[in-house]
Parts: C-alpha cells; sequence; structure tokens
C-alpha cells in the first residue's frame, strides 16, 4: 500500500488558491471582486446591507424604482472590460442608453443650457448667451481634451504609491493649472458668469466646491463629450445586478447584511475581517470598498495606523453633504428633460456656506434626476419617478436633520412647484428621503460626507489615501475615497488600479 501513496509518485504540489475578502458590494468593491477572480483569487464580499450596490442600491416603492446614487454613466468602456474579463459581452445583461441633453441647466431667472456633446449645439448655445465667449470656449475644451487624456487616460488607473509617483506628474500638473480651482481656470477663458457657472459646476457631482477643487477636473467636460452620458435602463441597479452575476459566474461568493466590525491584523499583516456578529473570515488579502476615513477610523486597530491617525482624519477636508428626496408623482412632467440642474440666486455665497461655514441656507441649488424621461418601466402609467438632491453641509455642521429634513423638503417641493414641476405637492403619490444622518448611519459615510474626501489638490493623487494601504500590508484600498477619486469612472479606475498593485494570486 505504501507504494500506492501520493509520495511515492512524487506530484508536484500545488498553491491553495489565494483568499481576497472585500469590504463592501459598491461599483469599487464589485469591480475589486470581479478583477480579483479573473487574476486566480477566490473572493468573498462582504456588504452590511440586504442588497449589493452601496451608493448604487435601489428603492422600490409603491410601484416606483428609484436608483439611490449614481445615475450618470460616463466612459462606460471601463463597466465593459469587466464584462470581457468574464468573457461575456455588457450588452447581453445591460442596456445603456444616450442620453441628451446630458444636463438643462436652470439659471435663476429662469433662462436654461442645454448641455450635450454636440460640438455645434454647444457653440451655438454658448453663442446664445455670450458671442463673445465662443473662441474662450473651443480653447477651453482643447485644454479639457488635453487634461483629459493626461489626468483621466494616462494616470487615472495609475498607482500613486511614492512621493517619486507625484514628483514625476508634477510638470504636467503645473502645466494644467492644476494648482488653480476649477472656476478660476473656467474664468480665464469665458467671461459671462452664466458660462463660468455652466463650465465649473461638475466637481459638484464628485464631492468638489468649483472654487476650491483642482482645476484637474476640468478633465470632465472633455470625458463626457467623448463617451457621452447613459443611463442603464431599468436604473443603475441594473449595473449592480449585471456586476454581482459575474462574480457569482466567477464561482465567487456575496454576502449581504453581512457588516464588518474590524480588520484583523497580526503585525503589521491584515489577515482577515471580523463582522459584527463576531464571525471572522480569514483572508490573504482584504480590499475595503469602504469610505477610506471610516475603513482607518472605524475598522483598523489605532496602534497599526502610522499614517492614516484619527488626528490626520480630523483635520482632513471632507466634501459637502448631501439632502435627497426621492418622490414619485400621479402624473408626467413631459417638459422635464432627464437631468436637470436648477440653480439658486447664489452660487459662490451658496458653496461657501456649504463647505467653508458648513450652515443649512435658506436658498439651494438643486439637481433633479427624472430617469422615466428615458425609461417609463421606473413608473407606473402615466406617473414619474423623480429625486431631487440638494448639496447641503456635511455633519460637522450643526444642522439637526431629525427635525431640519422635513421643513426643508418642503421648501424644495414648494420651489420645484412654482417652477419646473406645476402643483408637484398635490401630485406626490409616494416620498422618501435620506440626509447626511442616513449617509453616515447607512452607508458608513464618515461625518455624513457624500462622497469622502473633498477632492482639493493636497488631497489628491500621493496626498489621498493609497490604494495599496500605507500602514498594513495585504490591505487594499478602493472607491471614492482612495485615487482617483469620486464618481463611476473614478471608483471603477480606483479597482483597476489593483491589477498594477496586487500580487497575481499564485505569486503571493
Amino acid at each position: 500500500m505504501d507504494s500506492l501513496t501520493p509520495a511515492a509518485f512524487d506530484l508536484p504540489s500545488f498553491p491553495a488558491v489565494r483568499h481576497a475578502v472585500v469590504i463592501g458590494a459598491g461599483f469599487g468593491g464589485l469591480a475589486a471582486a470581479i478583477r480579483l477572480g479573473a487574476r486566480g483569487y477566490r473572493v468573498t464580499v462582504v456588504e452590511k446591507l440586504d442588497a449589493p450596490g452601496g451608493r448604487a442600491s435601489v428603492f422600490r416603492q409603491d410601484g416606483f424604482t428609484f436608483d439611490a446614487g449614481p445615475t450618470i454613466l460616463t466612459a462606460p468602456f471601463l463597466l465593459e472590460e469587466l464584462w470581457t474579463l468574464c468573457g461575456r459581452r455588457m450588452s447581453d445583461d445591460v442596456t445603456l442608453r444616450p442620453v441628451s441633453p446630458f444636463y438643462r441647466i436652470r439659471f435663476h431667472d429662469g433662462t436654461a443650457f442645454d448641455y450635450t456633446g454636440d460640438p455645434d449645439a454647444m457653440r451655438a448655445e454658448v453663442a446664445r448667451l455670450s458671442p463673445g465667449d465662443v473662441d474662450g470656449y473651443e480653447r477651453f475644451m482643447r485644454l479639457s481634451e488635453t487634461t483629459c487624456r493626461i489626468g483621466f487616460e494616462e494616470l487615472g488607473d495609475v498607482p500613486f504609491g511614492s512621493v517619486a509617483d507625484m514628483i514625476r506628474v508634477a510638470p504636467d500638473l503645473l502645466r494644467l493649472g492644476g494648482y488653480r480651482s476649477v472656476y478660476s481656470l473656467v474664468s480665464t477663458f469665458m467671461k459671462d458668469e452664466r458660462l463660468r457657472i455652466v463650465f465649473s459646476f461638475h466637481p459638484l457631482l464628485i464631492g468638489g466646491n468649483p472654487f476650491s477643487a483642482s482645476a484637474i477636473y476640468t478633465l470632465i467636460p472633455y470625458l463626457e463629450r467623448r463617451w457621452g452620458v447613459h443611463f442603464a435602463m431599468g436604473g443603475t441597479g441594473e449595473v449592480v445586478r449585471g456586476l454581482a452575476n459575474l462574480i457569482e459566474g466567477q464561482g465567487n461568493v456575496i454576502r449581504t447584511g453581512a457588516e464588518v466590525e474590524q480588520i484583523s491584523v497580526s503585525g503589521r499583516k491584515a489577515t482577515g475581517v471580523r463582522l459584527t456578529s463576531g464571525e471572522t473570515i480569514a483572508a490573504d488579502i482584504v480590499v475595503s470598498n469602504a469610505d477610506s476615513a471610516w475603513t482607518y477610523r472605524m475598522l483598523v486597530p489605532p496602534a497599526v495606523r502610522r499614517r492614516w491617525t484619527n488626528r490626520r482624519l480630523a483635520r482632513a477636508r471632507y466634501s459637502m453633504g448631501l439632502f435627497v428626496w426621492y418622490f414619485g408623482t400621479d402624473k408626467r412632467y413631459e417638459d422635464v428633460p432627464h437631468h436637470t440642474i436648477v440653480l439658486g440666486p447664489r452660487y459662490r455665497e451658496l458653496l461657501r456656506d456649504i463647505f467653508k461655514h458648513k450652515v443649512l441656507a435658506d436658498d439651494f441649488s438643486l439637481y433633479l434626476h427624472r430617469p422615466t424621461a428615458t425609461d417609463r418601466s421606473l413608473a407606473p402609467d402615466g406617473c414619474d419617478a423623480f429625486y431631487v438632491l440638494s448639496p447641503v453641509p456635511n455633519l460637522d455642521g450643526r444642522t439637526d436633520w431629525k427635525t431640519a429634513a422635513e421643513p426643508y423638503r418642503k421648501l424644495i417641493a414648494a420651489h420645484l412647484s412654482a417652477t419646473l414641476l406645476p402643483d408637484l405637492e398635490k401630485r406626490v403619490v409616494t416620498s422618501r428621503i435620506m440626509t447626511p444622518l442616513d449617509f453616515q448611519s447607512r452607508l458608513c459615510a464618515w461625518r455624513g460626507a457624500a462622497f469622502g474626501l473633498e477632492p482639493v489638490l493636497l488631497q489628491s493623487a500621493w496626498f489621498r489615501p493609497h490604494n495599496r494601504s500605507e500602514d498594513i500590508d495585504g490591505l487594499y484600498l478602493v472607491g471614492a475615497g482612495t485615487h482617483p477619486g469620486a464618481g463611476v469612472p473614478g471608483v471603477l479606475s480606483s479597482a483597476k488600479v489593483l491589477d498594477r498593485v496586487v500580487p497575481h494570486a499564485f505569486a503571493l
């Protein structure tokens, strides 16, 4: 019998399949799991909520379907890559529909600007508001194209793990005006204040103040022109569903209702996670899609943190919070496009109240999302689904959202009723709100900051929490709080960075 033992045949020994635990099933966590699975890892995704999605989760209520968070999909090739890694095509699972206009920007005086990807139409819109700014607009878009090529296409999935990485790109950052704010740089090209607003508001989509966000974010207008703005039929939740199916198709697991209490660390090496239930899950590597400040402040023991200490996190600057009202109406508002930006009477001063003074102002600017302009299936026949989003101070401010939420909702409803949605208050048949308190308790957003760290120059690239943890071996970060930052393209790119910083499963 001894001659039949495996040793007698001198069989080669194969390494055990390496295990990765991914914390959070938002876009970043799902994309990370797919990329790790394609590189040989056995992957377990643990998600606090009862379904995948994170900020991109879905609410279904009274026959209406509401995407909780991101609805603007740009650079869809980043999603397509994930299906390709699994030998599939995204179109087999998800239908993306181009949206035009990208946004209708409505000024406080009732005039509007339709923002599209058509260069001729955009020139005409600029000329309609300010003929003298057409040349400046053209020059701005050429700069935006260069900035997009360098800042997004060349550097979006490149890790910034050392000071040398930052020094290497510093000349480009300086040449592109990265030391200036978005608004400041836009103002050198266009003189009309309305156009300065139109081409500087984009940082708000990723948690930044246009008056302090690095001008590198002027890349967004060209990014949108090149790849378009899209909506997923059935809602963004259909993209989440498709990504989750890819993970399961790889033979990997998503566990919902599984909240992480702590990342287990031995010495300075991540060894797995402990859930709030008391269960421990061992892992060779841990990837956190949780907010980066939450990850370090709440999940990593203070004794093993050298760079991202509690003191450093307390001094950091965080994005604004969001007040979001989801509502359905018993009529359709056919004149309202898919995306509308409703500007209030103030721009600079309102942003100062939100980001600096952290007070809830009596006025507001709004982003109104009407997905049923593109997909009627998201509401019952003859009805519309909406959400309206208002940037507000994060929880560093003193707003008591337990008492302020409903009066604030009523102010917004009255304003919409008087402008874009006549008789709105009589037409609402279903309603739900989220405040910065919900972002903190439900989504683990530190200080209720909806986008994590504020995207200013000294909190970008190398200055941001790294994709490969500086403090803990075997811990990696993806999502809005790490490089390159917030927004769906940024979050998906953060997962792509893992291909460069995480060793192959069989190389550990």
